[in-house]
């Protein structure tokens, strides 16, 4: 499997009605090496970092296929590498196939996948379609953060290579996915989440939350 793409930009303002955002996800491919930090990758930035970025979510990959079915379902000829606001597009490794703490090297970078993308409005604002987060959220094609575990240099054409399946219990993007946008959740689905190591401690405590709420 390769790396079709690196995408980045730095976060600027737009106007959207009467309002001024300021945002990162307006992601363009660029040619040649790129180097990954500890939370970026060289040239890229996150706006709100309330909510964006931070080690577990240095880096955003999301597959090409996962592109190309939003090009058929929205009709939009106009979608390419970066315009779902991924850093890195992938020649193929669907939420189905991937775990949380599964590492890949790219490169000389080595990453470890913590948890999938539940997007925000900004989504929507990019693709100018407002209702469009929703149809993501829900849609089964995440793509997946990472955490940098080793900084390097990456570039488009690199094979990306699994190296890494931990031992201990596993869930799949897709899995976790299902479970973060779950009207109810079970004492199963926590348990299984908890012991996750790669899963950030927030996502524990917000699924702990939910499933206390939940019980009464």
């Amino acid at each position: 499997m390769r790396l079709l793409s690196v995408n980045i930009s730095m976060p600027r303002v737009v106007r959207e009605g009467n309002r001024q955002i300021r945002t990162g996800i307006f992601k363009k491919p660029v040619d040649g090496p790129v180097k990954v930090g500890k939370l970026n990758l060289e040239g890229d930035a996150q706006a709100d970092l309330s909510v964006h970025g931070g080690l577990n979510k240095a880096v955003y990959a999301y597959s090409w296929p996962n592109v190309n079915f939003w090009r058929r379902a929205l009709g939009r000829d106009d979608l390419g590498p970066g315009s779902l606001g991924e850093n890195l597009t992938l020649e193929d490794l669907p939420d189905t196939d991937i775990s949380i703490g599964d590492e890949l090297e790219i490169g000389t970078a080595r990453f470890v996948v913590t948890q999938p993308r539940l997007p925000c409005y900004k989504l929507g604002l990019v693709m100018r379609m407002p209702e469009f987060p929703k149809m993501f959220k829900h849609s089964g094609r995440n793509g997946f953060y990472l955490r940098v575990l080793r900084e390097g240099i990456l570039m488009a054409g690199d094979a990306v290579r699994k190296v890494d399946c931990p031992d201990g219990p596993r869930m799949t993007v897709a899995e976790f996915a299902s479970i973060a946008t779950k009207h109810t959740i079970t004492r199963e689905d926590f348990e299984r989440a908890k012991n996750l190591k790669a899963l950030p401690d927030s996502w524990k405590r917000r699924l702990e939350e939910e499933l206390r709420e939940r019980r009464g």
